[in-house]
């Protein structure tokens, strides 16, 4: 389907920005090893430092080396709910950088239900993006391709475009797993009661 695969590998890894679908909103992304990139992403959106990116891949195995082990109560929600609308924030491991979380001790994980974005981490280094929404802070998200393009032009190295795999338009869920606890950041797409 992704017409221009070798531009997308090229300009991430050469600390580039990429726009791209997923199955809530529009998002902006780069490889989450990349400080200079990630930077970019912060300098684009006029994002505070202190609110952290979170980590997007297609698979959630390409996810785990960036974590501690995901308490039980965690993996019953992975189990029912991935890929789809919901963020589960989580004890980060030595290797996800604090330059991605803020200097936090935890990251937020997801898997999108978008064929463009799989396709996306299918053919990327390490199969990871570190990830925002493709919009300015405190702007509105971006929903179809026209937003993400009036929002990203000029700003992102690469608008992708969504070969009519719509964004739903709301945002994930963001559910906080800590010892086996959970706490709700957001409630978005997936209502979940604790």
């Amino acid at each position: 389907m992704l017409k221009n695969k070798d531009e997308i590998i090229k300009i991430l890894e050469n600390g580039g920005v990429i726009a791209y679908v997923t199955d809530t909103v529009w998002g902006l992304g780069c490889l989450p090893d990349n400080e200079k990139a990630v930077k970019k992403i912060y300098e684009i959106k006029k994002r505070e430092s202190q609110k952290p990116l979170i980590l997007m891949s297609n698979e959630i195995y390409n996810l785990l080396e960036y974590v501690k082990p995901i308490p039980k109560i965690g993996q019953k929600l992975i189990k029912k709910y991935f890929p789809g609308a919901l963020t589960i924030v989580t004890d980060k491991s030595e290797k996800t950088p604090d330059f991605i979380t803020s200097s936090m001790k935890t990251v937020g994980i997801r898997i999108p239900d978008n064929e463009v974005f799989r396709e996306i981490c299918e053919i990327i280094p390490g199969h990871v993006l570190a990830t925002t929404s493709a919009n300015l802070s405190h702007q509105p998200s971006a929903k179809t391709y026209k937003q993400a393009v009036e929002n990203m032009s000029g700003l992102a190295d690469l608008i992708i475009e969504d070969y009519g795999y719509n964004a739903k338009g709301l945002e994930s869920t963001v559910i906080g797993v800590m010892n086996n606890e959970l706490r709700i950041f957001r409630q978005g797409a997936i209502e979940i009661e604790i």
